[in-house]
């Protein structure tokens, strides 16, 4: 099948009504976060849909999983992060969509702000749809997410080989909210390993921590810059249900300062080896309480950074 599957013509075809929730849940005028365009085509070599894994020290600590699918990042809150071993079941919580520019977004959400926190891109790369879910039943990448089912090859510096999400909860007039989960598919790169220890991961794009990008980021965008978006929307972090972490009027956690690199460090008390067993992405209507983790079994302490 064509690798631009994902790419198609499906949905609305409007790229800036598929944003209107992302950009109402944000100040343009205090965030560094791209505002993004209303018309992309494919980002990746070719015109190949693009991915992107980010992880963000929001109130909890999470992953973040997008895919490309009709010029924007279909977006999934991943409390445990995706893992490369087939038994792991990892629950997936859609958050609203975010523009093709946000793949390459790192550095400080400003505290206040909707999903205030430090991110890094942890892994990027290109995907493939795969056929299971697409050619031989009709369909388009997606309408297979849609349908609650879809599955794809990984082409990252990180992540590689064949996964799938499938939506166990909620969907097209359930009245329940979504729940999907993200699963390693059997194959010559299921390699076994777990996330890494979100404390102690580098950066695809700049081989940074979270810690070193909170010490060298300044949260706030210059006044010269300022983007005036619709109205001056009040109250800080907004609404939360869509899961993407935020915090109403909670300030960086962090002190400030580079203590080195982390790869050899252990995180600062209270978060020692527990990073990764925040949940995230859940229900946050009115103060932010986290979804319920997934069954896996939590990953033992002291992974490598990677």
């Amino acid at each position: 099948m064509s690798e631009n599957r994902a790419t198609g013509t499906g949905g609305d075809g409007a790229q800036g009504g598929k944003l209107a929730t992302y950009r109402e849940k944000r100040h343009f005028r205090r965030t560094r976060e791209p505002r993004g365009a209303d018309t992309h085509e494919g980002a990746g070599p070719g015109g190949r849909p693009v991915f992107a894994v980010q992880i963000h020290d929001a109130r909890a600590m999470h992953f973040d999983f997008r895919l490309e699918v009709d010029g924007v990042l279909r977006s999934w809150a991943v409390p445990k992060g995706p893992s490369a071993d087939i038994h792991d079941k990892r629950l997936a919580m859609p958050t609203e969509d975010h523009p093709m520019e946000y793949r390459e977004f790192e550095g400080v959400i400003a505290r206040g702000e909707y999903g205030a926190g430090t991110v890094i891109v942890w892994d990027e790369g290109t995907y493939e749809p795969l056929a299971g879910s697409t050619d031989d039943k009709g369909r388009t990448f997606a309408e297979a997410l849609d349908h609650g089912h879809a599955t794809f090859r990984l082409h990252g510096s990180k992540l590689h080989g064949g996964y799938a999400l499938t939506r166990f909860r909620g969907g097209p007039d359930s009245g329940d909210r979504e729940s999907w989960l993200l699963v390693k598919k059997k194959d010559a790169r299921a390699d076994g390993h777990d996330a890494p220890d979100p404390q102690r991961a580098r950066s695809a794009r700049t081989g940074r921590t979270l810690r070193q990008v909170a010490a060298e980021s300044t949260p706030e965008r210059p006044a010269d810059t300022w983007e005036t978006v619709g109205e001056d929307r009040t109250g800080g972090g907004g609404d939360l249900t869509e899961g993407e972490g935020g915090r109403t009027g909670g300030g960086d956690r962090r002190s400030g300062g580079d203590r080195g690199s982390g790869r050899d460090r252990k995180s600062s008390a209270g978060r020692s080896g527990s990073g990764r067993d925040r949940e995230s992405g859940g229900d946050r209507t009115g103060g932010g309480d986290a979804p319920p983790s997934s069954s896996t079994a939590q990953s033992p302490p002291g992974r490598e950074a990677s």
